[in-house]
């Protein structure tokens, strides 16, 4: 078959170290959190937009360092959390919540005093958010950052291939080529394209090729 076929399968996304694709876009903040040892204060804000990879590098990281995830809106008792490598999901989720905002501040507290490596993701750094707490906002603010930057060609090559994979869908060199210079710069973008993708060939029963990138562009276009 000259194009391939979309199957019913469910989207698995693909964690490991060995999935996530480093470029000039990402290498200064995958060598941060990489080198976690030599974190200022044993501990790290990792900033970057919905999609661009925060939660995955922070799966490597709790994955290599045995670390418990949590999500800033749900550190209800901070106390049993602080006891080892911790990742503080959403930072920005919560800026303006007296009662996250605590919560988090007593985790942070305690996570200090125990010596215990934290990663803490955001979509904001935290200087352009407004915090409750003027504490909370100066250890945000004196915590080590590491940036997710907007993509370049690699890396969205590499983001494409692996959404489409994620869906156990292989593309051939030929879409990728097409879709390449057309598709928007920003995760959000290439992970709303490949959705649409996936659903369109489902639902119309069509190939996974150029005829349908075309229209799936198109649709998001108008959009």
């Amino acid at each position: 078959m000259s194009e391939q076929l979309a199957f019913s399968l469910p989207a698995k996304e693909a964690l490991g170290r060995e999935n996530y694709f480093v470029s000039g876009a990402n290498a200064l903040a995958v060598a941060a959190v990489e080198n976690w040892a030599d974190w200022p204060l044993s501990k790290l804000v990792l900033v970057g937009p919905s999609g661009s990879g925060k939660t995955h590098l922070a799966m490597v990281w709790a994955q290599e360092t045995e670390a418990v995830v949590v999500s800033a809106d749900a550190l209800d008792d901070p106390s049993a959390l602080a006891h080892g490598p911790l990742v503080v999901e959403d930072l920005d989720r919560i800026a303006g919540s007296r009662a996250d905002e605590t919560q988090l501040f007593h985790l942070h507290n305690l996570m200090q005093q125990g010596g215990y490596p934290l990663l803490i993701t955001s979509a904001l750094a935290p200087a352009r958010m407004t915090f409750v707490l003027p504490d909370l906002r100066s250890r945000m603010e004196g915590t080590s950052l590491a940036a997710l930057e907007a993509l370049d060609d690699a890396l969205l090559m590499a983001l494409v291939m692996k959404m489409f994979s994620d869906r156990q869908i292989a593309i051939k060199p030929d879409l990728l080529n097409y879709v390449m210079p057309r598709l928007p710069r920003s995760f959000e973008a290439v992970r709303g394209f490949v959705m649409k993708m996936d659903a369109r060939a489902l639902a119309e029963k069509r190939p996974i090729g150029k005829g349908l990138a075309r229209d799936v562009l198109a649709q998001i276009d108008a959009d």
